[in-house]
């Protein structure tokens, strides 16, 4: 929890800078720090001063700032900030294209403090009047507070997982819990969630509830009963907890995890079979007999269906699957073999190659594909020429030093705005992998944008398209692109799409996952990491495959790097 409190002050910290019009470096650092902590893979609470100016992007300076939250629980700076910026301002900064300085602007002109006086000023046309602000921007704003209302009730899972497993530790660790689960749309991994459900058994759940109601980090207790407590974060997320008997537990889990339309399924093929299913067990309708509850698996058992994983709950298809026996073998994660997109310190990561291979060998892969930016991206220290073939040398080296482990030389090609590519096709041939993916250019017509990224399809030194759609949950919708055009082009040119892993991407989504089986597209899931610490991420990329139907077969780089590289390759003319 330590992890998610500092990174979320960090951030806010950054936002009020940017309203304020400070330096922007110094906004980016609390970013970079924000981001580095929050996906670190270990308890700040933990760590020494030494151990935190370890951590990328975390100075002398930063890290005395968490000394000073682990202490207090407060960060004076923030809380001298929020003196000075008004509140509310921050909130602006979400309007996806709605910069800081346009806030400052806005705030100055009209004394605006919140979306709703945003919203109104932008229907009225009265922001048109500003410098730089012209009506599509209005409508743009118009279409980015929408955008954030429709998502103000839902939280990226990426947010809330971390959280939901350190409530989990916590309660281990505190509470008498005997069985215990996190249900509810985390446990189907669904890319939003709404709050956190936890599921247990005890025998003193009074005691379980005496201690979930003073976890750290409660802002409010909505209502304490005997076997069942909410209570709200600081963050503001809803958290609902219930101690159920042992007998009960499987059903209960059922219940509580599967989607309303899966769950009333099953009660219907229960009825229909002479039974009762409910959150207890289930029943014999004449007689009330219980027939099973014990386990999730006793349910589907009894009305003849194979066990349908959490996953796929959704009623898209999965019932009738359990019924004919045909549910897919779902991949697992023991079953990736490698990352194929992963950035170092060469662009804009903070790993240097030999920790991208310790962090790679550490998690048992046989490969990773090292994929820093090209100089299309100038943002991001991009690679020229000469530095790719620096770097390439580099990974030679490491290579002939390396057992049972093989780094593949690859880049993050920056997709042009005529489809073109950074680099020509004598360089790009040369590279195990080529990564290519859009990074500008985002609000172009959807026609345009599609033609884009398949012209980069048709190019045969591209291996794979990543974050195809360019979305960001919560902060920034997918390009107006013909997505199905897209899977249709993959299909043709055998072009691998990635599943994103990073928790704010998640893309591609799963209905999309689904198309592009259907359609033999080639598929891999990788992490775009960052940091060493951004590798425990493939396991939300796994979720959306999940979700998507897909076995082990259906993923690129589940198999060995030799049988990878034909498939990645197949496009290159022979040479």
């Amino acid at each position: 929890m330590k992890n998610f409190d500092i990174s979320a002050i960090f951030n806010k910290i950054a936002d009020l800078l940017e309203i304020r019009g400070d330096n922007p470096f110094r906004v980016r650092a609390y970013r970079k720090a924000a981001f580095n902590i929050e996906t670190l893979g270990r308890d700040v609470s933990g760590l020494s001063a030494a151990d935190l100016t370890e951590i990328p992007g975390i100075g002398s300076d930063l890290a005395s700032k968490i000394e000073e939250y682990l202490r207090s629980g407060r960060i004076g700076t923030y809380e001298k900030l929020r003196q000075e910026v008004p509140e509310g301002l921050a909130d602006l900064l979400n309007v996806p294209g709605l910069g800081p300085k346009t806030v400052g602007l806005v705030y100055r002109q009209y004394k605006v403090r919140n979306l709703d006086e945003l919203e109104r000023l932008a229907r009225d046309h009265r922001l048109a009047s500003l410098p730089g602000i012209k009506e599509k921007t209005e409508s743009n704003i118009i279409k980015g507070v929408e955008m954030l209302r429709r998502a103000s009730s839902r939280y990226p899972l990426g947010r809330i997982l971390p959280l939901a497993e350190e409530i989990g530790r916590y309660l281990r660790e505190k509470a008498p819990v005997d069985r215990m689960d996190v249900a509810g749309s985390i446990r189907r991994w669904k890319e939003t969630v709404k709050d956190i459900d936890i599921l247990s058994t005890s025998k003193d759940p009074k005691a379980v509830m005496l201690a979930f109601i003073h976890m750290p980090g409660v802002k409010e207790v909505l209502m304490k009963g005997p076997t069942k407590s909410s209570v709200v974060t600081e963050e503001g997320i809803q958290v609902d907890i219930r101690v159920v008997e042992e007998d009960s537990y499987g059903s209960a889990l059922a219940y509580f995890t599967g989607s309303k339309a899966h769950n009333i399924r099953l009660r219907e093929m229960a009825v229909k079979a002479g039974m009762k299913l409910n959150e207890y067990g289930i029943f014999r309708e004449k007689g009330g007999k219980k027939l099973g509850g014990r386990e999730e698996k006793d349910i589907y058992r009894l009305l003849g269906l194979a066990y349908v994983p959490p996953e796929l709950r959704e009623d898209t298809g999965e019932i009738e699957a359990a019924a004919e026996g045909s549910l897919p073998c779902l991949v697992e994660l023991s079953d990736i073999r490698g990352d194929l997109h992963l950035h170092t310190s060469w662009s804009d990561g903070s790993q240097s190659l030999e920790e991208l291979v310790e962090a790679s060998i550490n998690r048992g892969y046989q490969y990773a594909a090292v994929t820093d930016h090209s100089k299309g991206l100038g943002v991001a220290r991009g690679l020229n020429e000469e530095r790719i073939l620096e770097q390439m040398r580099h990974v030679s080296s490491l290579n002939r030093r390396l057992r049972s482990f093989r780094l593949l030389s690859g880049v993050e090609v920056n997709i042009k705005a005529d489809g073109s590519l950074d680099f020509d096709a004598g360089l790009l041939r040369r590279l195990d992998i080529v990564v290519a993916s859009v990074h500008s250019g985002f609000k172009q017509p959807g026609e345009k944008i599609t033609k884009r990224i398949v012209a980069a399809m048709q190019n045969p030194c591209v291996s794979i398209i990543a974050h195809p759609s360019g979305r960001l949950i919560g902060e920034r919708e997918a390009y107006e692109m013909d997505m199905d055009a897209v899977l249709r082009a993959a299909s043709r040119t055998g072009t691998a799409i990635e599943i994103n892993a990073y928790p704010l991407r998640l893309d591609l989504s799963d209905s999309y996952v689904r198309t592009a089986r259907a359609q033999n597209v080639p598929l891999v899931i990788s992490t775009d990491s960052h940091t060493a610490g951004q590798f425990q991420n493939m396991a939300y990329g796994l979720g959306v495959a999940r979700r998507g139907w897909l076995e082990k077969g259906d993923v690129a780089n589940t198999l060995d790097s030799d049988e990878l590289l034909k498939i990645l390759q197949k496009k290159r003319p022979a040479s």
